[in-house]
């Protein structure tokens, strides 16, 4: 099912590519001059693209890597006038050009090995594609300006136009990220409608401004209306590597714990992993799975008080005052180190009877349970052992919930396709 959602996306944008390019190479460009300023700036747009990385799914920054490139393919198709003149391009030649402009402005990067995903590519094309056959066949027949005329109601029309295109992008967004990660359809649509109020408000605004500019000052206001959104892409870059740094400093802080020798290695990022891919399948906003990798990653910090080490740092296994006194030691750690107030409750509080705990600690106590039981071997006998010992515990000590989603996840290998957290 989620290969046949990939391939249809991708035979969509792969056969509007076909088609645009053969009927314009067949018929020639319209208005050449007008196609070769656009192109020109979504080539300059693809230079100028954020490599996409493997970091957290959290950064919306990553879903818009080319915001100058999607934000001129967007003006192109909204282009009705060039200083007053009317535009006679169809949409067969816009996605002819978006297509050639966005191949030519990706080949240094291809050249580097850090080409954009095919996914990526097929969302920009369908997304375009979509706002120029809603706008370009009414422009062309004159009956939007019968219907809106070329006043106030022309851009309160735009404006609505780029609601749905923004909608179709977060749908197609969603859809793709749940078919090659498996995460619910869901939270990963709400999160993308989230992620347009960011950089994505900013591409269409500025997609809008650039086709209205244009419409009366010609294509000399593109590089003009291209600052505001080269600016905001610079603070979008600046706050996530702030965010990207910050992650890597709790990485290193949570690895204390097996350098000291408290924890096996990689236990932490083991559960950390796990539990975004948990709090995947609950339905968490990225917000959510922000605080809930943080304390996972941070979840064992109280063992560096004790004086004599946890057998194998196995606090499944301690009695329960035990095991709170090492919860409460590493809240007060996490606040010492300056991280966020809910990160350090969760900490605090993943010992506690499930029912007075917050979500987010249900999840590390239950994750942190099974990768204590599973042990390092990870046998699949010692895994359904594990997942056995927390179903007999969801009475008191594990929501049932968390407990049903963990095994989904685990049936299906899907903490295999959780995006790691990077070492410190």
């Amino acid at each position: 099912m989620r290969g046949t959602a990939v391939w249809t996306v991708r035979g969509a944008a792969g056969l509007l590519t076909v088609v645009g390019l053969g009927h314009t190479l067949w018929n020639g460009i319209v208005e050449p001059g007008t196609a070769l300023a656009f192109g020109t700036l979504i080539t300059l747009g693809e230079f100028a693209r954020r490599d996409q990385r493997t970091g957290h799914p959290a950064e919306a920054a990553d879903r818009q890597p080319a915001p100058l490139g999607s934000a001129g393919a967007l003006a192109y198709a909204l282009l009705g006038q060039n200083a007053g003149q009317p535009t006679h391009h169809g949409v067969l030649q816009i996605v002819a050009v978006v297509v050639a402009a966005a191949l030519a402005g990706i080949v240094p990067h291809v050249a580097r090995g850090r080409g954009p995903a095919v996914d990526h590519v097929a969302r920009r094309v369908l997304t375009v594609a979509f706002a120029a056959v809603c706008f370009q066949p009414l422009y062309n027949s004159g009956r939007l300006e019968d219907l809106v005329g070329q006043g106030p109601y022309l851009v309160l029309f735009l404006l609505c136009l780029l609601g749905l295109t923004a909608l179709c992008d977060a749908v197609l967004a969603a859809a793709l990220a749940g078919a090659s990660t498996g995460w619910p359809y869901g939270p990963l649509l709400r999160d993308e409608l989230r992620a347009q109020l960011g950089i994505g408000s900013a591409i269409c605004a500025t997609g809008v401004v650039m086709a209205l500019g244009a419409a009366v000052a010609g294509l000399w206001a593109l590089p003009v209306f291209c600052v505001p959104l080269l600016l905001t892409q610079m603070s979008f870059h600046r706050i996530t590597a702030i965010r990207t740094t910050y992650r890597q400093t709790i990485t290193s802080l949570a690895r204390a714990t097996e350098i000291a020798g408290y924890t096996p290695p990689g236990h932490s990022r083991r559960v950390a992993a796990l539990s975004c891919a948990v709090g995947r399948e609950l339905g968490l906003s990225e917000r959510e799975l922000t605080v809930l990798e943080y304390a996972a990653l941070m979840h064992d910090i109280g063992q560096l008080s004790l004086v004599d080490p946890v057998p194998a740092g196995a606090t499944a296994e301690l009695p329960a005052a035990e095991a709170r006194r090492i919860a409460e030691l590493g809240g007060e750690v996490a606040r010492q180190t300056g991280v966020a107030a809910e990160v350090a409750v969760v900490v605090e509080r993943q010992a506690d009877p499930y029912r007075e705990q917050p979500v987010a600690a249900r999840i590390v106590r239950a994750v942190n349970a099974y990768d204590d039981l599973a042990g390092v071997s990870r046998h699949p006998g010692g895994s359904l052992a594990a997942l056995e010992r927390l179903r007999l515990g969801t009475g008191h000590d594990y929501q049932p919930e968390v407990v049903e989603c963990l095994a989904r996840v685990l049936a299906r290998g899907g903490h295999d396709r959780v995006v790691p957290v990077p070492p410190g």
